[in-house]
């Protein structure tokens, strides 16, 4: 696996056949880890020096691009490109992996029928995948210690965190000194689609990377998203005709 810098955002080169690799290379470091699936929209968020969402990515033990955009960036700047991942396949790839050697997980998110119906098909399709906790996400405040203390107590290889826990990614980055030896990794529909209430974005969609259309037909507001998109282009141009960037 190689780790490149696009706009001074890491991402990883991983293929796909080193994934089982490098994820079980990961539950070996000790302490809590954490996979990020990077989006253009966190990428570009990950460049505000005000925020800590670029700390979270720096510590990072893998960060999977997810937008095609991405990979045009880092081909536009000459640099390795990675490797697009499809994030409901990544993790289904994960869990296999998790599976194979008999470790365990940990559901967070969602709410209480979405969580036990989710809970039900991951243990119908991972036989050997050891569900060991679950807790509902949009939980108040108050609740959080407790969470945080089963998690610690159930020690579980993954953490999936989905909808309903409002950090997203940096939940797990906030509180890591809190927790063992678990990897964290967060995907806000990933509960929802194992229970069947979410639709995942067709195949041919994705690898169009048309994904972006199905999210502005939930949410219209997302067509100004358009802006950035193209702030992310003039800075593609910028640095590939004044900066000097690293391979």
């Amino acid at each position: 696996m190689n780790r490149i810098e696009l706009l001074g955002v890491p991402v990883d080169v991983c293929r796909p056949e080193n994934l089982e690799e490098e994820i079980m290379k990961i539950l070996e470091k000790p302490g809590t880890k954490q996979i990020v699936f990077l989006t253009i929209w966190d990428l570009l968020k990950a460049r505000n020096k005000k925020k800590d969402f670029g700390e979270c990515l720096k510590n990072a033990d893998l960060i999977l691009p997810v937008s095609k955009s991405i990979l045009k960036g880092a081909k536009f700047l000459k640099l390795d490109v990675p490797v697009r991942y499809n994030p409901f396949d990544a993790v289904i790839q994960i869990l296999n992996t998790l599976e194979h050697h008999y470790k365990s997980l940990y559901l967070l998110g969602a709410r209480k029928k979405t969580l036990q119906k989710a809970e039900h098909n991951v243990h119908d399709t991972f036989k050997n995948l050891r569900i060991v906790g679950r807790y509902v996400g949009y939980f108040p405040k108050s609740a959080e210690e407790n969470v945080v203390q089963a998690i610690y107590k159930a020690s579980p290889s993954l953490v999936i965190v989905s909808e309903g826990i409002k950090e997203k990614n940096l939940w797990a980055y906030h509180r890591k000194d809190k927790f063992s030896s678990s990897m964290f990794l967060y995907y806000n529909d990933c509960i929802g689609i194992f229970a069947g209430r979410i639709r995942r974005v067709s195949a041919k969609t994705f690898n169009a990377g048309k994904e972006i259309w199905s999210e502005v037909g939930h949410s219209p507001v997302k067509v100004f998203l358009i802006f950035p998109f193209i702030w992310y282009k003039i800075l593609l141009l910028f640095t590939r005709l004044f900066r000097r960037t690293k391979k």
